[in-house]
């Protein structure tokens, strides 16, 4: 990127918008920490993180927009990944945790964060680890009852659906019993082009460009119907039927 890319100008106004969400997220975060601490003293499933993220969301200026029914637990979430936003959005909606590759648990402040929402961090080299993978999984629906999965591996531009990585999807082969596989859609309307990830932005200069951004958007979530990964033998399989119905959508 060049120079002036790396250190955009902002204006006043820009720069004051950037000052009252961050404050704004770091009053949220610390209203929730001492409770969330309470329920896990307590040892019960806490409902901190998703509150907490659902104030991100709508703090950035997120207005979110929910079409049809999600599933509440057992099931695994296939999205497709635009944005960081995505987090926020579709956690503050039902509390789920995500599938993320294990270099980011070691990321300062950000892998601690995704680990109070019970991340489940996976180490996609380490092929003789599956088994473990799929008992973290089981533990983990047990303890959040949802899992989200981007199954794309990487951020798109909102206007096509890029190719899924079956190999993300190692948790669900085979699927733990009784755990259904739930699509979902992502959609930021005309506000795309300015939430949008760029392949080679630093994820702070994205952060900043965010936060900067001028008044508030409507962020659609459309969730398909759930089907049983079990009738989809093998990882690929589960991907491909996923990818059908969203392209469908």
């Amino acid at each position: 990127m060049t120079a002036a890319a790396l250190h955009p100008r902002y204006s006043l106004a820009a720069n004051l918008r950037f000052a009252v969400r961050l404050t704004g997220i770091a009053l949220a975060l610390l209203l929730a920490l001492p409770v969330h601490g309470l329920w896990r003293l307590f040892r019960r499933s806490s409902p901190w993180p998703m509150y907490f993220l659902a104030a991100v969301a709508w703090i950035i200026g997120a207005r979110r927009r929910t079409i049809g029914h999600s599933l509440k637990r057992d099931v695994v979430f296939l999205s497709n990944h635009l944005s960081w936003l995505d987090i926020p959005l579709l956690a503050g909606r039902n509390g789920t945790a995500f599938v993320a590759k294990s270099d980011l648990e070691k990321v300062p402040v950000i892998g601690w964060l995704c680990g109070l929402n019970r991340t489940l961090f996976v180490d996609r080299t380490a092929r003789m680890g599956v088994a473990d993978q799929i008992a973290q999984l089981r533990d983990a629906l047990a303890e959040v009852w949802s899992i989200t999965i981007f199954a794309e591996g990487t951020t798109g531009d909102g206007t096509t659906l890029l190719p899924f990585k079956p190999a993300l999807l190692a948790v669900l082969d085979p699927p733990p019993p009784g755990v259904q596989v739930q699509p979902v859609l992502i959609d930021y309307g005309p506000a795309m082009a300015d939430l949008a990830w760029l392949g080679d932005e630093p994820g702070a200069i994205n952060a900043r460009r965010v936060l900067s951004r001028p008044g508030t958007f409507t962020a659609t979530l459309t969730f398909l119907d759930p089907f049983d990964p079990a009738d989809y033998p093998g990882r690929k399989a589960v991907a491909a039927e996923a990818r059908v119905r969203m392209l469908a959508a």
